[in-house]
């Protein structure tokens, strides 16, 4: 059963306009205390950001999730690059050799670690 935070932050990924925090704990079915504990949790991570929300002299916040920095070694496989980058062909990932052979010196390169 996946936790509250993760609960939490799959609200929040579901929206790319973002939840009000207000909203959130209403979704979640908890006090609005432990909402923005949770809410501080998130954002200490680094996982969400907070913008200063006002409606009708009411603050809240708005809640959007923070776009992680893409991880270029994931595109490598020991000095290979994932072919599928630069690829024009129209393939089934599962069924494609450049990928397969990408897969497999992959593997190699993990047991030589």
């Amino acid at each position: 059963m996946p936790s509250i935070e993760d609960e939490a932050l799959r609200i929040i990924q579901s929206r790319p306009e973002g939840v009000l925090q207000s909203e959130l704990w209403k979704l979640l079915n908890i006090d609005s205390r432990k909402c923005s504990r949770l809410v501080k949790k998130l954002d200490d991570a680094g996982l969400i950001e907070r913008i200063e929300y006002r409606d009708e002299g009411i603050k809240t916040y708005q809640l959007k999730v923070k776009q992680q920095e893409a991880d270029p070694s994931l595109l490598m496989a020991g000095e290979e690059l994932i072919p599928c980058v630069a690829c024009e062909l129209d393939c089934v990932v599962e069924q494609c050799p450049l990928i397969l052979d990408w897969m497999y010196e992959l593997a190699i390169s993990e047991v030589n670690e």
